[in-house]
């Protein structure tokens, strides 16, 4: 693969797929031996994550139209921006997650982790006129706050599928939860502050952010 000149992130992925299957195969008793063990691969490389300017996001939150489903879309782009959230935290969210009055929605992280979030004034009036008004016309779980046109909880695709409808250029969704820790560190707040929000178990794993605003100030 590294002759045939792939990238270094492609190399990795398909070393940790054959490291992975061949695990497999010595837990199922199938192989005596695992001849993948001693298999390393350079690692994926320092690729940054994709963060959004701020006429993209601008561009992003200005949905037009009064539908439930228009009402749907904004605040859920809104919600992805504005707290940094998960595509599968948004989609766990519940009624009674939400707190209007105190403007915080609390969610369900990785490893089961709960965290509360703070949201900002047009975030929570965005949230608010959802929940009052197109959430009752769209059927659905009645704990979950956002549900899709088939009656269902909304999952990561109906996600991407309303980045694909709104956005001006192919944007993925955690593109909003990498622009909203970006934009925090460059408005000056504190890392540790970042990674709390974030849900980070790792301060390393915020630390990207950082590399990613430097990339921005230098340009």
């Amino acid at each position: 693969l590294g002759t045939r000149r792939l990238a270094r992130a492609t190399i990795a992925r398909k070393a940790a797929t054959l490291r992975c299957y061949f695990a497999w195969l010595v837990r199922q008793g199938r192989l005596g031996a695992d001849p993948a063990r001693s298999l390393r691969a350079p690692s994926g490389g320092g690729r940054l994550p994709r963060v959004l300017s701020g006429g993209e996001v601008g561009a992003l939150l200005t949905v037009e139209g009064e539908s439930p489903i228009d009402q749907r879309d904004l605040a859920v782009l809104e919600l992805l921006y504005a707290a940094g959230l998960r595509v599968s935290e948004l989609c766990g969210l519940d009624r009674d997650g939400v707190d209007l009055t105190g403007r915080t929605v609390t969610v369900l992280g990785k490893g089961g982790k709960q965290r509360r979030l703070p949201i900002h004034d047009t975030a929570t009036a965005v949230l608010g006129a959802w929940l009052d008004g197109g959430r009752g016309q769209m059927s659905g779980p009645p704990e979950a706050v956002f549900v899709n046109r088939r009656g269902s909880r909304m999952g990561p695709r109906d996600v991407r599928r309303i980045l694909d409808r709104r956005a001006g250029s192919p944007t993925h969704p955690h593109a909003l939860r990498h622009t909203y820790a970006t934009h925090l560190l460059n408005g000056g707040a504190d890392l540790r502050v970042v990674q709390e929000l974030l849900g980070h178990a790792s301060l390393a794993t915020t630390q990207i952010y950082t590399h990613v605003s430097k990339e921005r100030l230098r340009a």
